[in-house]
């Protein structure tokens, strides 16, 4: 992660991502991620090519969500808040869920790994409902990632795949 400094009190903006971001939304994604390809449910997308959104404070770029429109809803593919406790995950939330409202998406969904116990509580404050646990799931997305580590975040083995959705 990478230090920024932002005055404590600021509330992140969100704008969409233009063609001047691609460069930093592809190291964003290669620091997060390890490359710009993610896999979940056993499919490798790569989120360089998605549409999404920056989140900024005092003119810094401190967080960045990617989506995809799928015919059960939109998906959120990627979402990363460079620096905790500011609201800048719940600003890009926020930014797709708007987004998937415009395109009249009733669902909005994302997948999520089992080390990942602070964002349970997160988009679960947020509204979202814990709807599915894929057991083994990250064996499957391993194999079409190699790269997928073992062990996650606090220890925790890397395992099975959560799904998390919206209904609006």
């Amino acid at each position: 992660m990478v230090a920024i400094a932002c005055d404590i009190g600021a509330v992140p903006s969100v704008r969409a991502l233009g063609e001047a971001d691609e460069e930093w939304k592809r190291s964003t994604l290669r620091a997060g991620w390890g490359s710009t390809q993610v896999a979940r449910l056993g499919e490798l997308v790569d989120a360089a090519g998605l549409p999404g959104f920056v989140a900024e404070l005092d003119g810094e770029k401190v967080g960045l969500a990617t989506f995809a429109e799928r015919s059960d809803g939109v998906e959120v593919v990627t979402l990363q808040a460079l620096i905790e406790g500011r609201g800048v995950g719940r600003a890009l939330l926020d930014r797709v869920r708007a987004r998937a409202e415009e395109s009249g998406a009733e669902r909005l969904w994302l997948t999520t790994t089992n080390d990942n116990a602070r964002a349970f509580a997160f988009y679960q404050r947020w509204g979202m409902d814990l709807v599915r646990l894929i057991h083994g799931g990250v064996e499957a997305s391993r194999r079409v990632k190699p790269s997928i580590p073992t062990v996650g975040q606090n220890g925790i083995g890397l395992r099975h795949e959560l799904e998390f959705e919206l209904w609006m």
